[in-house]
């Protein structure tokens, strides 16, 4: 049923008035992403981002956009005249020198082009120490791409993925939106397997979510691939655009494409915080309690 109404509400959201489609896809088009417009194929930005109801003037919190900010390079000209772009990236002073790496990087990709990034802001985002990464209640939309198994992983299972969702609810509006794109495990796989595979069960994201105060709005299957079996030997790093087995099977694993992707819309009610804090002291079994 909810799969169904992911699939109603989602073609709801693709009458869109014709100037902000032509708006985006003018972005989306720029030449400024002809290295990045490769993987269009498989990350669907116009269908993501109509999907997520994602307007130019709204304030919008990219997470870890990465050392390149695939999505940045769509977001902040399409919001540089009347919304806010928040950069949510790896906290500067942390352990991780991929971490420091990779910010300085983005950082310096923005830098390297004011016309298009100067008004972005870059905030820390690193859970459960980095949270406080814009003021409470003032985000029409939170984004995250791809990002949820690196807070489970490595031992910070729910708690750390809990954190984050936590943090993404105090920064909403009331009636705000958190867009979820992440490399689906089947539900049939063992929840072990998301520890090491970089895959989550779409159920156990739904779950965590709720368990924050958000409620399930729609689910889409744009970003899905059926290609993908997920049963590879370095996990979703086997497919591109990592390929971390380098020339070995590079054309099978190339011809699969990128991972099968779930793609969530969940809201932040329209209620009080003091709700949403009672929900979240509930207890509730996940998908590592079963």
């Amino acid at each position: 049923m909810l799969r169904i109404l992911g699939i109603l509400l989602f073609s709801a959201t693709l009458t869109v008035e014709p100037a902000l489609a032509d708006s985006l896809n003018s972005v989306i088009k720029s030449p400024h992403r002809e290295v990045s417009a490769q993987r269009d194929e498989y990350r669907h930005p116009l269908e993501t981002i109509t999907f997520f109801d994602i307007q130019p003037n709204m304030t919008v919190v990219e997470i870890w956009p990465g050392s390149g900010g695939w999505y940045t390079e769509i977001l902040a000209p399409y919001l540089r005249d009347q919304g806010k772009l928040y950069a949510a990236q790896f906290n500067a002073d942390s352990e991780s020198a991929f971490y420091r790496n990779s910010r300085a990087k983005f950082e310096a990709k923005l830098q390297s082009d004011p016309e298009l990034y100067s008004k972005v802001s870059v905030v820390s985002f690193n859970p459960p120490t980095h949270v406080d990464f814009a003021p409470e209640g003032s985000a029409d939309r939170i984004l995250t791409f791809r990002s949820i198994h690196n807070w489970y992983m490595r031992g910070g299972g729910d708690e750390r993925v809990l954190a984050a969702f936590s943090a993404f609810y105090k920064a909403l509006k009331p009636g705000g939106i958190l867009g979820v794109v992440e490399h689906r495990l089947p539900e049939a796989r063992p929840s072990s397997d998301q520890e090491g595979s970089g895959y989550m069960h779409e159920s156990y994201v739904i779950n965590l979510a709720q368990r924050a105060g958000f409620k399930l709005l729609a689910q889409s299957n744009i970003n899905a691939n059926s290609k993908d079996s997920t049963l590879h030997p370095e996990g979703v790093w086997t497919l591109p655009p990592t390929l971390r087995l380098g020339d070995k099977q590079r054309s099978h694993y190339a011809s699969i494409g990128e991972s099968d992707r779930m793609t969530l819309k969940l809201i932040k009610p329209e209620s009080s915080i003091a709700d949403a804090k009672n929900s979240m002291t509930t207890s509730q079994p996940t998908a590592m309690d079963k």
